[in-house]
């Protein structure tokens, strides 16, 4: 375990916060104006295309939060700050389906969001995003589960990520259940880009 925890224990600065996206369309979504920048991708530092090859969806595990206190948790748990890339909220402390873009995306750094075997790269390879909630308890709500698809969506066609490079957590980790038995794996499974 302190083996994998040091693993997941980058150098980069221990920063909080993230940009609240409330409107994410839909790939599809014919509405969308072919010269409007997507937010997603209006990073610090360039889009590092060949670094991304995959996807690994996450649960809080816990009912609430902020940005700040997962970067918190994170730390006390040894991490160098918050370790996803993306955090989607349910209303107990970030809006209901509003996507918060972390540090490590904006800068282009690796996350720290899967410990064990495959941990390493995915750490280096793969955008974490984590549902605010516990997916042991009750399921997510319609607004997380509309814009977690959206959002890996773009990722996806941005990055040419294939759909049998997007992961839940407990396929990749010993003994997790993230997202939880309640994730509704069919609705994220539908909406993949193939």
């Amino acid at each position: 375990m302190v083996c994998s925890a040091g693993l997941l224990m980058l150098e980069d600065p221990p920063v909080h916060g993230g940009v609240p996206l409330t409107t994410l369309a839909a790939v599809a979504d014919s509405s969308r104006s072919a010269d409007v920048a997507d937010p997603i991708f209006d990073l610090t530092k360039g889009l590092e295309n060949s670094q991304w090859k995959g996807i690994v969806i996450h649960d809080l595990g816990e009912p609430a939060a902020t940005m700040q206190s997962i970067h918190r948790r994170h730390i006390q748990n040894g991490y160098q700050g918050l370790g996803y890339h993306f955090v989607i909220g349910n209303g107990n402390g970030l809006g209901d389906g509003d996507v918060h873009v972390g540090y490590r995306w904006t800068n282009q750094l690796p996350g720290a969001h899967v410990v064990g075997d495959s941990g390493t790269f995915h750490n280096q390879h793969s955008i974490a995003i984590c549902l605010v909630g516990d997916g042991d308890r009750r399921p997510f709500t319609e607004d997380q589960m509309k814009n977690l698809v959206r959002l890996v969506q773009r990722l996806q066609h941005r990055l040419e990520i294939s759909p049998d490079a997007v992961f839940l957590h407990r396929e990749l980790a010993v003994n997790v259940e993230s997202p939880g038995r309640f994730f509704a794996a069919a609705e994220l499974q539908e909406g993949l880009l193939h």
